[in-house]
């Protein structure tokens, strides 16, 4: 067991008018935690809006950066350093255009795949080696542009299974949280009809 808290960040764009957007999801499950684990982000600090919470004898922070997506990194490697705190701690929450929308997946590393949030993460923190949990949004109907669509309002025909989606990433969170990333990872990479917990 660590002592050393859990960071889990979810990435976004603040502002009223980003808060229902695809590119917003990550934010969105760290919504859905606090309210799990009855808690507020009620502090700013290194650029982000921070809470924290103990859950079966972990300590977790909740971030989510203030920054803008593309400069996420400027959070995370300062909530990294403030509680120095090893790269298996941290946990990036974010949206990923090659999944469908109700799927799920756990990762211990990897490269950005165009998300400009992740990429700005792994040139602040010089390297790629850092839990994520991505969380699928569907490609962009037609022509339309992937950053027009990232930044749509996920459509009321979609509600039903984004709220499913984001319950089962809280699960994930918690089970990374207590019991590891490769527990994690057996138990809720995949889509939401697919099981898990």
């Amino acid at each position: 067991m660590s002592s050393l808290p859990f960071l889990v960040v979810g990435l976004g764009n603040p502002g009223r008018e980003y808060r229902e957007n695809r590119h917003n999801i990550g934010f969105m499950v760290i919504d859905r935690l606090c309210v799990r684990l009855n808690i507020a982000l009620n502090r700013l600090q290194a650029r982000a809006l921070v809470g924290s919470a103990l859950y079966e004898g972990c300590k977790m922070i909740l971030a989510k950066p203030q920054t803008y997506m593309n400069l996420s990194g400027q959070a995370v490697q300062g909530l990294v350093r403030f509680y120095k705190l090893p790269l298996s701690n941290l946990l990036v929450v974010h949206d990923d255009l090659d999944l469908p929308l109700g799927v799920i997946r756990m990762r211990p590393g990897g490269g950005s795949a165009g998300q400009k949030g992740v990429a700005s993460i792994i040139e602040r923190l010089g390297t790629q080696d850092f839990p994520r949990l991505r969380l699928g949004i569907g490609r962009p109907p037609g022509r339309m542009d992937p950053a027009d669509y990232v930044l749509q309002d996920f459509p009321p025909a979609d509600l039903s299974l984004l709220s499913e989606t984001l319950e089962r990433a809280a699960n994930a969170v918690l089970v990374w949280v207590v019991q590891g990333l490769e527990a994690a990872m057996n138990q809720f990479n995949g889509s939401v009809d697919s099981g898990g917990v």
